[in-house]
C-alpha cells in the first residue's frame, strides 16, 4: 500500500491522518486539502469496514445471582463476541480516542446520564450507527468534494463527508 508523504516525516504523517480520520468519524464532514482528504477518507473507509465485520457479534448469557434476601435471580447479560472483540481492539489501534463533550445548556447530570457507561463513544458509534447504515454496502462510504483553492498557498480544498 503506498501512501502519499503529504509534505512531512512518518509520524507526524500518521499522526495527521489519523486525526483527520477521526475527527470525519465523529462530525461526518470536515474540510483540509485535497490530498489530505483522500488519505483520511482511506483510513476511515477501513475503519467502517473493520466495524461491518464484527458489529452482529453479540453473545448473551444467562447468569443466575442471589440478592440479599436469598432468592436467585436470573439476569441476561450480553457481551461482544471474539469477532468483535477483535475488531473493536483493532479500531482502538488505529482511531485516536474521542470523548463527549457537555452540550451547551446541558447540565452535569443529563450528561452523565447520557454518557454513563460509555468508554469510547467513538468506537461505539462506529459499532452502534455506521456499521449498520452501511451494512449492504461494499465501500464507498466517503464523498470528496473539490471546493476552492486557497489563497495563500495555492493549494485545492475539499469537503470530505460520510455518504
Amino acid at each position: 500500500m503506498s501512501t502519499k508523504k503529504l509534505g512531512k516525516p512518518t509520524d507526524q504523517r500518521v499522526a495527521l491522518v489519523t486525526n483527520l480520520a477521526t475527527d470525519l468519524l465523529w462530525h461526518g464532514r470536515i474540510e483540509t486539502t485535497l490530498d489530505r482528504a483522500k488519505e483520511a477518507s482511506k483510513l476511515a473507509e477501513k475503519c467502517i469496514t473493520i466495524a461491518k465485520k464484527g458489529y452482529a457479534d453479540v453473545v448473551t448469557e444467562e447468569k443466575t445471582s442471589t440478592d440479599s434476601k436469598g432468592k436467585e435471580k436470573k439476569v441476561k447479560v450480553s457481551k461482544d463476541g471474539a469477532v468483535k472483540l477483535n475488531c473493536r481492539r483493532k479500531l482502538l489501534a488505529l482511531l485516536d480516542d474521542r470523548q463527549e463533550q457537555k452540550t451547551k445548556g446541558e447540565k452535569k447530570e443529563a450528561f452523565e446520564a447520557r454518557t454513563n457507561g460509555i468508554k469510547h463513544p467513538l468506537i461505539e458509534k462506529l459499532f452502534d450507527d455506521y456499521a449498520p447504515k452501511y451494512a449492504d454496502r461494499n465501500g464507498g462510504y466517503t464523498r470528496i468534494l473539490k471546493t476552492e483553492i486557497r489563497r495563500g498557498d495555492n493549494a485545492q480544498l475539499a469537503i470530505v463527508e460520510l455518504v
